[in-house]
């Protein structure tokens, strides 16, 4: 699994979101990217994330910086979720694992008594530069976006 530290690159990647916009990570460069990775869409912890992140995308915006959640949910998953919570960032389907793998999100689990291997959910800002500048691990999602934007 990769371990990537702060000061790292951030491992590039293209993608096609819920809403149809094709990016990659280096249009981005000269703003700053929020990348969430989230285990599941319409489960309550990561409903609660992603209005949190919603909740606080203009005061991200207003500091040059963009958000994206990935998940390894399909596109027509993410366009159910993203309408449900009024989202107005990208998610990104991440159902081959290329995103995930790249930034060492996928670890072992276990559900009543049930192994495999899901999303640590987690959070990695990128600086206007494209190298990591902050990680949060294992996130708490109650105020986890005012915390990401405290930090920018």
């Amino acid at each position: 699994m990769t371990q990537l530290s702060i000061g790292d690159i951030a491992p590039s990647f293209s993608w096609i979101s819920h809403d149809g916009q094709n990016m990659t990570l280096s249009d981005a460069r000269g703003k700053y990217v929020v990348l969430y990775f989230y285990p599941k869409d319409n489960t309550p912890g990561c409903t609660i994330e992603a209005k949190g992140f919603a909740s606080k995308h203009d005061e991200f915006l207003a500091k040059n910086a963009i958000v994206v959640g990935v998940s390894r949910d399909s596109e027509a998953s993410h366009k159910k979720f993203a309408a449900l919570c009024d989202l107005t960032f990208p998610l990104i389907s991440d159902k081959l694992e290329e995103v995930c793998n790249a930034y060492g999100v996928l670890i072992p689990k276990s559900m009543m008594g049930r192994k495999y291997i899901g999303i640590d959910r987690s959070t990695f800002l990128i600086d206007a530069q494209g190298k990591i500048s902050k990680i949060w691990r294992n996130v708490s999602v109650l105020g986890h976006a005012a915390e990401v934007l405290s930090c920018l």
